[in-house]
């Protein structure tokens, strides 16, 4: 078993378990040292994954509140807008991702909700004088959202599809985009 294969096992293992889950017995179940756990945490933890330690064993810490994947289209000009009206409506964008036919999933995490924190993040991108994400993808893109209820998540689809960005997603893409 590959190290993305494991860690992969391990918010499986974590996510199945009724309380916490100790090193030692992730250890033996993946047939890998204390120490390749503790490797892989803290990889799963950069992956964005919430792992809390306690004194009984690791937990997956779940945000509880509704969450969903649109597909989006626009162009570079219309990135403000676009993550303004999703956080101005309740959604917090936790990331960005794009499927390249190529290169496969790329993803970023950006953890936006509030009009601070998008135009921190639009000043930090013009400053690294870097391309968006989905230049690589002809502006086609994707955002996992977050909102306080599903009734949000829905206004904010219904607002992105009336601005024309809403794109469908293909069969292919709900089955193994999450």
């Amino acid at each position: 078993m590959g190290g993305e294969e494991r860690r992969a096992r391990i918010v499986e293992l974590l996510e199945k378990a009724p309380s916490p889950v100790s090193g030692g017995a992730l250890a033996r179940e993946l047939g890998v040292s204390r120490q390749v756990i503790v490797q892989d945490v803290a990889l799963l933890r950069a992956d964005g994954h919430n792992v809390a330690s306690t004194n009984r064993g690791y937990v997956l810490v779940r945000d509880r509140r509704p969450r969903r994947l649109f597909k989006l289209h626009h162009g570079p000009g219309e990135v403000a807008d676009e993550l303004y009206l999703i956080v101005d409506m309740g959604g917090t964008v936790e990331d960005t991702m794009v499927n390249h036919r190529t290169y496969g999933q790329m993803s970023a995490k950006l953890g936006l909700s509030s009009r601070r924190d998008v135009e921190r993040f639009l000043a930090e991108l013009k400053d690294s004088r870097s391309s968006l994400l989905s230049g690589t993808t002809s502006g086609y893109h994707f955002h996992h959202v977050v909102a306080d209820s599903e009734e949000d998540l829905d206004a904010i689809g219904e607002a992105l599809a009336e601005r024309g960005w809403l794109v469908p997603m293909s069969d292919y893409e709900r089955e193994t985009l999450r």
